[in-house]
């Protein structure tokens, strides 16, 4: 719980805390940073009274700088090739010089064909591993069985949490990007 106190005077301001601590209002200080936490996450719930109104617009800059952080991340995942897919060669043509055309009457462009993307092959759908049999290993006769693959597995999930944070990103943080 906060609470804001006046100081030398009334020519100042500082918050206390139910800790005893007394936070200067200075966005460089660690503990100032904690009640912006503190107010994004709680709300008035935090503060004794009203929230000042300095202090709720530095809570909302603060969140709105973490959430636009957050999205341009998961937007960078996201359009990263799936793993289960691969990703196909994207070539493009370079000019590298000129030469002269007698039956066009004119200079005409050189080009050569560049890749400027390489493919990446898709990685197998399933691997197969030993099944543990409560710690005993049969090297003569081993269990395997087959599942999806791991790195597919990783893939799916991070695009997941990725596509969560987008979706939960609100329209004037994703606007600002």
């Amino acid at each position: 719980m906060y609470t804001i106190r006046e100081v030398n005077g009334g020519r100042g301001r500082s918050i206390n805390s139910d800790t005893g601590w007394c936070i200067p209002l200075d966005p460089a200080n660690r503990h100032y940073q904690e009640v912006l936490d503190a107010i994004i996450a709680e709300g008035a719930a935090c503060f004794d009274g009203d929230i000042p109104a300095d202090l709720q617009a530095a809570a909302d800059e603060k969140q709105f700088n973490q959430q636009l952080a957050d999205y341009r991340v998961a937007v960078a995942r996201l359009a990263q090739y799936v793993v289960a897919d691969g990703r196909a060669e994207v070539t493009e043509d370079v000019v590298v010089g000129q030469e002269w055309s007698e039956e066009a009457g004119k200079l005409v462009d050189i080009t050569e064909t560049r890749v400027t993307v390489k493919a990446i092959a898709p990685v197998e759908p399933t691997v197969e591993r030993i099944v543990d049999n409560g710690g005993v290993l049969s090297e003569a006769d081993p269990v395997m069985e087959t599942i999806e693959n791991p790195l597919i597995t990783k893939d799916n999930e991070e695009r997941a949490a990725a596509q969560a944070v987008v979706d939960a990103t609100p329209q004037a943080v994703k606007d600002a990007a």
